[in-house]
């Protein structure tokens, strides 16, 4: 299943009261033991942003059905979903259906804005209505999926059934085995002849949450707070709206984003959707977890995915992903950057080992300030590299472009050995890391992804080895000082963070992809920040 080429038409859906016009809505899903304390939740829901509040009446703990229901739409500041989730599609009620669904009734007939009714009991909700269901009211007809995304021809099948049950809004919600399962529900978001809600649960299903309104999506769900939530992979409102440019994302908006996996840590969202926000440029730039890199470009070919970032593990794999490679990426043998261009074709290039190299580079001299025409100070040291993949790749390359002798240290000697020859280094096994001292005034650059969070209390190397170098660099930056880092500064090596080689790979990266100059300055202020 192919996203190519998808006509994106613009977003209409009827003004209800209170009701934004024209754009995808947020809508925040609330869950409390009392309708007091719900009442608390939609106030504070209001304050950050959301458009509609959903009342997951199944959360209540203590529920007086006449009371709260009256209660609850006389409170709230804004329009109102009621869903009363049994346990058979995924919620906590376990009463019996027919009071069920009297309640949904009562909260109809008193003023509910929105109410979702599943679609096993759609057609005894209708008998139970006679007809009588009031105008202001919308009828959302939902399906629930939580084991996977199923077929298009079955997904347009299912839409037709919930259209013929007597929705106003169609809602279909389906679990992400893989984040190209997305690419389906977008397909039919997009040709949708009714407004729809249609949304993948899971972290590989995060983008079909943000990028609703590119699509045409009816409402998205954005929480209150970060973990508590009413489906797996919903964002926080504050994160859909200050974070992705929620407000800002249209049927013209290109897509970037990070490929990886793990790829959550990532602070590359951050820092693109800032600055894309900063100069009025239509893009946003999202966390894509990606098994199969092949296949999620295949899947997501259509033009309006227009720049990717490649990052562990499938920098290497990238090189055979795309069209076109710059030569530099070649040598190396890794992508971190792919760029879609105007015939749809992939173009790569790296640029990993500029940004590392001259941040080590400007370590070394003991300043921001480069003077290449000194020459580089990386010249005839012994450059040591931990791992061999990607980045390993890119800064062996860029090290020996200076002049250094290389030295790769990698778990699997056989692939340090690979690396040493193409570079004309020489290779040990990590675990002889550790007793590797030749010569002081060394630099160590890790490379791996030991030492990132979670795993914070890890090093490759032991803390007596650092004594031999002059300067170490960590292409780590979650957390920001790493235990190398620390330990080697206590060493007195000079250090160097892995937020620098992020800030001077991103340079070039923004240039490619939005063809404007890149705000320096923006960049760094913004990682200072976090």
């Amino acid at each position: 299943m192919e996203l190519d080429q998808l006509v994106v038409p613009a977003v209409k859906m009827s003004s209800e009261r209170g009701i934004r016009s024209g754009t995808t809505l947020i809508c925040a899903p609330l869950m409390a033991d009392s309708a007091e304390e719900m009442v608390v939740l939609m106030n504070k829901a209001m304050s950050c942003g959301a458009d509609l509040v959903e009342v997951r009446l199944d959360s209540l703990k203590r529920f007086d059905p006449p009371r709260d229901v009256d209660y609850l739409i006389k409170q709230c500041p804004l329009p109102i979903l009621f869903t009363y989730r049994p346990r058979w599609e995924g919620g906590q009620y376990d009463g019996d259906e027919e009071s069920r669904l009297e309640v949904l009734q009562l909260a109809m007939e008193l003023g509910a804005d929105y109410i979702d009714v599943e679609l096993k009991a759609a057609d005894k909700f209708n008998t139970l209505m006679r007809a009588k269901k009031p105008e202001k009211c919308k009828l959302i007809v939902s399906s629930h999926n939580y084991q996977y995304t199923p077929s298009v021809e079955d997904l347009g099948n299912l839409v037709a059934v919930i259209q013929a049950s007597g929705a106003d809004i169609v809602k279909i919600a389906t679990f992400a085995l893989d984040i190209t399962d997305v690419a389906r529900i977008f397909q039919i978001t997009v040709h949708s002849q009714v407004p729809i809600i249609a949304l993948v649960m899971g972290e590989r299903g995060l983008i079909s949450r943000i990028l609703c309104p590119k699509f045409g999506g009816y409402l998205t769900f954005g929480t209150l707070e970060s973990g508590v939530v009413s489906a797996p992979g919903q964002p926080t409102i504050t994160d859909l709206l200050n974070l992705y440019n929620f407000r800002q994302i249209g049927p013209d908006t290109k897509i970037y984003g990070i490929i990886g996996k793990p790829v959550g840590h990532s602070k590359s969202p951050i820092l693109y959707n800032e600055a894309f926000r900063s100069a009025g440029f239509k893009g946003v730039y999202v966390h894509l977890l990606v098994d199969d890199l092949q296949k999620f470009l295949g899947s997501y070919s259509s033009t309006d995915f227009a720049g990717f970032s490649c990052t562990i593990p499938h920098k290497e794999s990238a090189v055979k992903c795309c069209d076109e490679v710059d030569s530099v990426a070649k040598s190396i043998g890794a992508v971190n950057c792919i760029v879609r261009r105007n015939n749809g074709k992939l173009f790569g290039c790296n640029t990993d080992y500029v940004g590392a190299i001259s941040a080590i580079e400007d370590g070394l001299r003991g300043s921001h300030l480069t003077d290449s025409a000194a020459g580089s100070p990386l010249a005839g040291k012994l450059f040591v590299v931990i791992g061999a993949g990607g980045a390993g790749k890119a800064l062996a390359y860029g090290a020996k472009e200076k002049g250094a002798r290389v030295v790769i240290a990698n778990r699997t000697y056989d692939r340090a050995r690979e690396l040493a020859d193409t570079v004309g280094g020489q290779a040990l096994s990590l675990s002889d890391l550790n007793s590797f001292c030749p010569e002081d005034d060394m630099v160590l650059a890790n490379t791996t992804s030991i030492g990132m969070q979670p795993k914070i209390d890890e090093s490759p190397i032991s803390k007596e080895a650092l004594k031999s170098y002059k300067l170490v660099f960590d292409a780590v930056y979650t957390p920001k000082i790493t235990r190398l880092l620390k330990e080697a500064d206590e060493c007195g090596a000079k250090i160097v963070t892995g937020v620098e080689m992020f800030i001077g790979q991103a340079y070039e990266q923004y240039e490619r992809f939005t063809g404007l100059p890149v705000p320096k300055e923006l960049f760094r202020h913004i990682m200072a920040t976090y």
